[in-house]
């Protein structure tokens, strides 16, 4: 049970796994033990056309779909969900926002680096105090005859610490709420701004995650991206995306646990029988295969749902709760099913489990996005 995917797809897909198996799954460990970033590997996904799948093709991307992005995220994420994560941060958050959002001459300036891997991009919304509430951001962009001055703090940046560049959320009508926030595109490079410090965090590692500051950082009106005070559109379109798309990730985790317990309950011998004779064994089996199916049909769905209607926030929300909750699950189970072996770092298993945590919390935590749905089923009235 799995999404009909076109010739297209398939090819996508075929090509993402050769080379996650050649070029990620050799590094894979490495990234979590030493919290390791690698730049030379982001290159050479560039240089294969995975960083911008959706980017046109005038800017160095492939012109395809959210679909195409969902693929390669899920085959990354099977061997890397921290690679995955910073992949989507850097080819949906940035790129794809940018490509939708920009004007030309920023699309021109900026993505090309971007889609090739020579430079890396990353969101930068989150502060300190808005994390779930994250239009009540306090960061500001002071317009300043035709540049502004932005100056706040932003928390739990994915791919912060290594970005060139990034797109950032500040308030430039406070006064005005939600509907006074500005969003720019502004090179790490640009003086007054400093990563205050990275993350070392339970899982996603490999992943740089990083609060980042900006102290009087002089940004052209150019580099603004929409109209001003118009941010909270884009803010709440890039979300929407941001959870349909992914959802992949915690998909192919469950994909990669079930594979391997698969192979372990085939091969694993105990009280003189396999261990995929034993029915508690062959159960855990069955609901990670649900699991899976669930997950995978609920991204394509969300994601068709994305195209047809970008302003309907229920399926990419109940997506990304429903397969990451779910990726937590599954993975747990994998430990159990390999026992003391699924436990220790000799497998990946463990460190599934830890990534897959996160899933629940970023991109509006599993609570958040249950409130989403469910004022959307509700209709006006029901909004708290």
């Amino acid at each position: 049970m799995e999404p009909a995917l076109s010739a297209e797809e398939r090819d996508l897909r075929d090509a993402t796994r050769a080379f996650v198996r050649k070029e990620i799954a050799p590094v894979a460990d490495r990234m979590d033990r030493d919290d390791w970033f690698p730049r030379d590997l982001f290159r050479r996904l560039g240089d294969h056309g995975f960083l911008a799948p959706t980017v046109p093709t005038a800017y160095g991307g492939l012109g395809l779909s959210y679909r195409a992005q969902a693929i390669i995220l899920e085959e990354i994420a099977r061997a890397s969900p921290a690679l995955a994560l910073s992949v989507g941060a850097h080819s949906n958050l940035f790129a794809d926002n940018l490509a939708r959002n920009g004007t030309d001459a920023q699309r021109e300036r900026f993505l090309p680096k971007i889609a090739s891997g020579e430079q890396i991009g990353a969101l930068a919304l989150t502060e300190p105090n808005a994390g779930s509430d994250a239009l009540s951001l306090r960061t500001r962009a002071v317009r300043d005859g035709d540049r502004y001055r932005l100056t706040g703090t932003k928390q739990f940046i994915t791919n912060g610490p290594v970005a060139d560049v990034v797109l950032v959320y500040a308030k430039t009508a406070p006064e005005r709420g939600a509907h006074g926030i500005s969003a720019f595109v502004v090179p790490t490079a640009t003086p007054g701004f400093t990563v205050a410090r990275s993350l070392d965090k339970m899982g996603m590692r490999g992943s740089p995650t990083g609060e980042l500051a900006f102290q009087d950082v002089s940004v052209p009106a150019d580099q603004r991206v929409g109209p001003e005070h118009a941010g909270v559109g884009i803010v709440m379109g890039g979300l929407n995306a941001e959870r349909a798309v992914l959802a992949a990730i915690p998909v192919g985790i469950i994909a990669e646990c079930l594979d391997r317990s698969l192979a372990y309950a085939r091969e694993r011998e105990q009280f003189g029988k396999k261990i995929g004779q034993f029915e508690l064994i062959q159960a855990k089996l069955a609901d990670m295969y649900s699991a899976l199916a669930a997950s995978r049909l609920l991204v394509f769905a969300a994601l068709d749902e994305l195209a047809r209607d970008p302003k309907r926030l229920a399926a990419s929300a109940a997506t990304l709760t429903y397969a990451s909750e779910a990726s937590t699950r599954v993975a747990l189970e994998a430990v159990q099913i390999h026992g003391g072996y699924g436990y220790v770092r000799d497998l990946p298993l463990e460190r599934l489990a830890r990534d897959a945590k996160l899933l629940e919390i970023g991109a509006g935590t599993s609570e958040i996005r249950r409130l989403i749905v469910a004022r959307e089923l509700l209709g006006p009235g029901f909004d708290g």
